[in-house]
């Protein structure tokens, strides 16, 4: 009985992996999750911050509702859209998806491209 003893306590465990190896997948895993979602949406939100911040009386634009007008007037933290006919409507700097020209150039590309 002793030998099976003898024999048992000799033996040795294997080499645990090294625990920083075991991490090494969940960081490589944030990293695309980064590169691939969160930097491009800063980008754009940035872009997005400029246009907003260099808006100009008489650009044609389009917001987020998808309403489109001309600036009429631009304030610290509103612009006033004249949609046509003597309407005029106040919304947030926040608020305007775009430029309308951006828009309609697109549009009128991709149907070029189809033909």
């Amino acid at each position: 009985m002793h030998s099976i003893l003898t024999a048992f306590l000799a033996q040795t465990a294997p080499d645990a992996p090294n625990p920083l190896m075991q991490l090494v997948p969940f960081v490589l895993i944030a990293v695309v999750f980064y590169l691939v979602f969160f930097r491009p949406q800063q980008k754009q939100v940035k872009k997005h911050q400029a246009f907003v911040a260099e808006l100009q009386k008489g650009q044609d634009v389009v917001t987020q509702g998808g309403i489109i007008g001309k600036v009429f007037q631009v304030e610290d933290k509103t612009v006033t859209l004249d949609l046509g006919g003597g309407n005029k409507v106040r919304i947030v700097k926040g608020q305007v998806a775009g430029s309308w020209s951006d828009v309609t150039g697109s549009s009128e590309k991709d149907a070029k491209e189809k033909k």
